[in-house]
């Protein structure tokens, strides 16, 4: 009989996380934190001396979402934050690798992030309306890092993700930092909205 290949990876913190069958129980912000700041947005073809992360992406993806929506409750930011954490086990796959991988790749997403959510104390789906608004602040996001960092023209970016609003993005910039800092400054910012919502 052959052996069924292994499904689950073990999580720094000790969890061992089944990814056919993940379980908010399995997941730990540290984990999730420390995965997505060693996870390179643009598969690392970007300039500077470190890897532009998901955790930093996602950080700014959080702080545009704001912008758009002001009004936005901790638990709403909170999904904002963690829009891709999926990525800390599954890596983050460029959209054309995942249009070549197709539907399996979008339903182990979404069993991530259900646990994930579930986990803390969200919604397992994003309310569509919720996920609209979210994609528009990460196509913002991807605009500056296509822009800043990855070698776009402003005319290719405007094409692929959109002209952003200026004010949307006035006063922030692409960091490109430690992973440690990274890591750190999306516990403490994952901790802060927990707080929020009480």
């Amino acid at each position: 009989m052959a052996r069924q290949p292994r499904a689950w990876q073990r999580m720094l913190s000790g969890r061992r996380l089944d990814l056919l069958d993940p379980t908010p129980m399995d997941i730990e912000i540290e984990d999730i934190a420390h995965g997505l700041a060693f996870v390179a947005r643009w598969n690392g073809q970007t300039r500077g001396d470190h890897a532009y992360s998901v955790a930093e992406h996602s950080l700014l993806v959080e702080e545009i979402f704001g912008r758009l929506c002001p009004k936005a409750s901790p638990r709403e930011r909170l999904t904002a934050l963690l829009h891709d954490a999926p990525e800390y086990v599954i890596g983050d796959m460029i959209s054309p690798v995942k249009a070549a991988v197709g539907p399996d790749y979008e339903e182990l997403d979404k069993r991530l992030s259900a646990a994930i959510h579930i986990r803390f104390g969200l919604q397992a789906q994003t309310p569509v309306t919720l996920k609209k608004q979210i994609k528009k602040a990460d196509k913002v996001s991807a605009w500056m890092e296509a822009v800043e960092i990855a070698g776009f023209s402003v005319t290719e970016a405007n094409r692929f993700f959109g002209a952003p609003d200026p004010k949307l993005r006035e006063g922030l910039s692409i960091r490109l930092r430690p992973a440690a800092e990274t890591r750190a400054e999306f516990t403490a910012r994952h901790a802060a909205l927990l707080a929020e919502i009480g």
